[in-house]
Order: structure tokens, then C-alpha cells, then sequence
């Protein structure tokens, strides 16, 4: 699914660009590959740079409401300065791990709704830029949180949807500025003291934080967080499916304000904790202007991102 458009910024006769992923599908923390293919235009031109960058779409609260934006989480430059003659064509090799953070955007060849995510190249010519190729991407779970959504699914739990939300999980090191949700009903024998659960996963090389948080239905007192911490391999060789099923009896026999919610810390040793809200921080654009750590900001309004990503579907499909 290659998405090959002008370099609208650069006018007439300019250079053309594709990009090309190795493999369309990608874990967190994997390897990112592929090539980027210059064309030349009627003119000689100086690439100062190629960069690419992961976007995903970002929902944004601000004041009563709340808005989408297009968040770029993670760059890296493909290329330094060259001289692309005219009518020259030149292919660029790249490679780069991403973070372990990145989102999930796919389970079992299925994409999750309301995930959207794309690799941007940037093409800087003579102080101008361009970010006119962006291709889809899919994100695959780990192998350690496929574990948790299995159990979830084995469970008898129901996707609903999934997004991307501004701001910090509380008490993790989070390293970008965003989290993601995946929301899903419950089965009939949660039903009754459950509206749903969010799953978000915080992972890293070494291991994997899952925090669940149900909203309980009425007559319990606000949402329960459960939070595990654990190594990968650890995480494959617990029982989700019994500790998930455990808390939310638990909240049946107690509620939210009287059952302590499990916390597993990875190494063996069980303590509990109890929040009625994990969710914090600022929105978008102040975590990414503070410079967190492999960030760059910037945000493209809601319409732009919908035509953005629906002419990259229409130009694949014709392919």
C-alpha cells in the first residue's frame, strides 16, 4: 500500500517521494523498515533532510469538551543533505526500533476502531518542508499483552472501541504524552455491577504495566483501577483470566470504595491499592512543548486528519 503524491510545496516539477514499509504489520518495540524513493523533478534540488515520523490521532479534552488532533510521537531522520539531480531517481534504505509505547492498532488481523496510525516522511528542500507521504501502519500486540486481551475475550468481554487520550497513566514512567484505552462490555455476569472496562497497557523492554478500570454501575462508589506490573515473561505465565474474573467479584461483593484492587509488582510479592482516577496531566501540547522524552509535538486539525488518512484508503485501493 504504497501512497505516492507531489511535493506540493515545492511547485511545479518537483521531486516526487514514495515510501515503502518493509512489512505493513510491526509490534511495539519492534523494528521499523523500508525504503524511501526520490524521484527528481525538472529542476536540480538540495535535500537538506528525510525524516519520518509516527502519527496517530490524539483526542484532546479542553475545557467541557474535547477534540481530536493528529500527534506526531516519534521521528527519526533517514537522510542528511544530497543533491537530487533532475529527472534522478534514488532509494533510501531505513531502519529504526520504535517505542515500546506505541499503540495497538490491530488484534488477530482485526483493526480496532478508532485507531488510526501512519508513517509520515518529511522532505526539507531549501528551508522548505513537505509532509505530503503518509502510509498506514498496523500495530500487533506483544506477546504478554495478547495474554490479558485473550483472557478478556475467553472471559466473554466485548470489544467496544479504542482511542488515544492526552496526558499521564498515574503512577507509571510513561514516556509519551498520551495513553491508550481499550474499551470493552461486559459479559452477562458482570453486567449486572459493570458498564465496561478500559484496558491501557504501559510497556517497556523489561516489562508490561496493564491497568484496568471498570465503571461500575450505580450504587458503587466510582470507577475501580486494577494495576499489575510485571515482567514479559511473567505476564504470559499468569492466570488473567482468573485474576480479572477474581477483581470483578470482588467489586460485585464490595464495590468500588470497599474492595482493595490487586497490584502485582513482578517480583512475586502481591500489595493492594485502591484509585478512583488514573488519568492526569496536561493536554498535548504542553507535554509535548515541556519536551518529553522522544517527542516531537505539533497537531493537525480534525478534518485535515480525516482527509488525510481517507485519500491515503482511496489511493491504496486503486492500486
Amino acid at each position: 500500500m504504497v501512497f505516492k503524491r507531489m511535493l506540493g510545496a515545492f511547485g511545479v516539477g518537483a521531486p516526487s517521494v514514495d515510501t515503502v514499509l518493509a512489512v505493513s504489520r510491526i509490534q511495539p518495540g519492534g523494528s521499523l523498515a523500508g525504503q524511501v524513493r526520490l524521484k527528481g523533478g525538472d529542476f536540480d534540488a538540495e535535500i537538506e533532510h528525510i525524516t519520518l515520523g509516527l502519527v496517530a490521532r490524539v483526542e484532546i479534552e479542553h475545557g467541557d469538551g474535547e477534540g481530536s488532533g493528529l500527534g506526531e510521537f516519534f521521528r527519526f531522520q533517514a537522510s542528511g543533505p544530497f543533491i537530487l539531480r533532475k529527472g534522478e531517481e534514488r532509494a533510501i534504505d531505513f531502519q529504526t526500533p520504535i517505542p515500546f509505547e506505541t499503540p495497538i492498532s490491530e488484534i488477530g488481523g482485526q483493526q480496532l476502531h478508532g485507531m488510526q496510525l501512519g508513517v509520515r516522511t518529511e522532505l526539507a528542500i531549501a528551508k522548505a518542508v513537505d509532509k505530503g507521504d503518509l502510509d498506514s501502519i498496523a500495530v500487533e500486540p506483544l506477546p504478554s499483552q495478547s495474554a490479558v486481551l485473550h483472557a478478556l475475550i475467553q472471559l466473554g468481554f466485548q470489544f467496544k472501541s479504542a482511542d488515544l487520550e492526552a496526558g499521564q497513566v498515574f503512577g507509571t514512567r510513561q514516556e509519551l504524552p498520551f495513553y491508550q484505552e481499550i474499551e470493552f462490555y461486559p459479559p452477562a455476569q458482570h453486567a449486572s455491577h459493570v458498564n465496561e472496562i478500559e484496558l491501557t497497557f504501559v510497556a517497556s523492554a523489561t516489562g508490561l504495566e496493564v491497568i484496568l478500570e471498570a465503571d461500575t454501575r450505580s450504587g458503587h462508589s466510582g470507577d475501580a483501577v486494577g494495576r499489575f506490573h510485571l515482567s514479559h515473561d511473567e505476564a504470559l505465565r499468569t492466570d488473567w483470566a482468573g485474576e480479572i474474573d477474581r477483581w470483578l467479584i470482588g467489586l460485585a461483593q464490595y464495590g468500588a470504595g470497599g474492595h482493595h484492587i490487586p497490584h502485582h509488582d513482578g517480583y512475586g510479592d502481591h500489595h493492594h491499592e485502591h484509585h478512583h482516577e488514573h488519568r492526569s496531566g496536561p493536554g498535548w501540547g504542553a507535554v509535548a512543548a515541556a519536551g518529553a522524552a522522544g517527542v516531537v509535538g505539533g497537531l493537525v486539525a480534525g478534518e485535515i486528519i480525516e482527509e488525510i488518512f481517507e485519500d491515503e484508503e482511496e489511493e491504496s485501493d486503486e492500486d
